[in-house]
């Protein structure tokens, strides 16, 4: 099957030869990296993870938000997501490598990841992160793989699919709740430590990731012949739209717990996202977009008539996407260092060659996302002809 994805029309290539391009760019920005050290990135002794480790904290989410038809599909037999399953299984594979990529990148010296393997320690919380990280992109790529090629070939699946299905479920939830534990594990600092990240986690990602599905889905019914269901993609709308109300809630918990304690850990780390904190203020335009984006989106969202407008319903999810993506990735790892265990403050701005690496490793997921979703729809397409 791999031989549909080197076939498609000028369009097709031509967006190719750009993500191979921006993967280029990536390459050499790494190669700098590599050569002059971490100190061509903005972080610092105080903010030791930055724009790469909010990268692989927000596709985690991405990647755990299969689920969301994987579950309703196999376990309940819900036969609206029947067309769109493959898609977000095959959405999973490339959100996991991104994040295993971020990681590799963040680490400076690529030696050092092997120090996971070499060394185990299961003590920590990065070495069970490893496990259900490669486990999940196993599950995903091997499911995903052997389901669509014996739909190709008009057969049943293979039986040792279907335990690795159901498997897949709790491996889900478990990769972004053992990310939440990496966070809430620290003592030292007080944005991090509350009991209820992973399920804040979990209901961003289950708004964030079928958001992007929903982009996705729509995007496919416009430039081919597959069409995933009209249900399937409004189900997919309430998906996000409850999932946003969650996640909403649960940092209105955060901010009151914050705020009615007056405990200084908690409310100076939010005073400085959202209103500067002794004159310093890089994030607060960011959060107050984040958040005033995030409210207009549930808004739409919440209207009728934005499900049965594909420009409203493209808006809208994508505002849920991009508010999750800069809550979740500027806003909860680097506020987190503001201000230090020594109530200092040391801000944090990716620099450019940071961004370069970054937009590489987008490409390179980008790119793994075309070539599955190339092959998925030339599949469905000639099953239905």
């Amino acid at each position: 099957m791999i031989e549909k994805a080197l076939s498609g029309n000028k369009a097709y290539w031509t967006w190719i030869c750009f993500l191979l391009t921006m993967i280029t760019i990536g390459v050499i920005a790494y190669i700098r990296q590599f050569n002059y050290g971490l100190g061509l990135t903005g972080m610092s002794r105080d903010v030791s993870w930055g724009f790469y480790i909010s990268q692989f904290t927000f596709f985690v989410g991405v990647a755990a938000s299969a689920v969301m038809v994987v579950l309703p599909y196999y376990y309940h037999d819900f036969k609206r997501f029947g067309k769109v399953t493959i898609l977000g299984e095959f959405l999973a594979i490339p959100a996991v490598i991104m994040c295993l990529l971020f990681i590799f990148a963040d680490m400076g010296q690529p030696t050092r990841v092997l120090n996971v393997i070499l060394h185990p320690t299961p003590q920590s919380v990065m070495f069970w992160d490893m496990i259900v990280l490669n486990g999940y992109l196993m599950i995903n790529l091997f499911v995903g793989w052997a389901t669509l090629n014996a739909q190709n070939k008009q057969v049943p699946p293979p039986k040792w699919t279907k335990p690795l299905i159901y498997l897949s479920v709790p491996w889900a939830f478990s990769i972004h709740t053992v990310t939440a534990f990496l966070y809430a594990g620290l003592p030292g600092r007080h944005f991090w430590m509350t009991a209820i990240l992973a399920a804040r986690f979990l209901a961003s990602a289950f708004a964030g990731g079928p958001a992007l599905l929903v982009i996705l889905c729509i995007i496919v019914r416009k430039i081919s012949k597959f069409d995933p269901g009209e249900k399937a993609i409004k189900s997919l709308v309430t998906i996000v739209t409850y999932a946003m109300l969650v996640n909403i809630f649960f940092v209105g918990l955060e901010l009151f717990t914050a705020l009615y304690s007056q405990i200084p850990g908690h409310v100076l780390t939010f005073q400085y996202l959202f209103f500067g904190l002794e004159g310093h203020g890089n994030l607060v335009p960011l959060m107050w977009f984040s958040t005033i984006l995030g409210f207009i989106a549930v808004g739409l969202l919440l209207i009728p008539s934005t499900r049965e407008n594909p420009a409203r319903l493209i808006f809208a999810c994508a505002g849920v996407h991009i508010a999750l993506w800069i809550d979740k990735g500027f806003g909860f790892v680097i506020g987190g260092f503001i201000p230090n265990p020594f109530e200092r403050v040391t801000e944090y701005w990716p620099s450019l060659n940071e961004f370069f690496v970054a937009a590489g490793i987008w490409s390179i997921g980008l790119l793994i996302l075309t070539a599955l979703y190339r092959i998925a729809i030339a599949v469905k397409v000639e099953i239905e002809a």
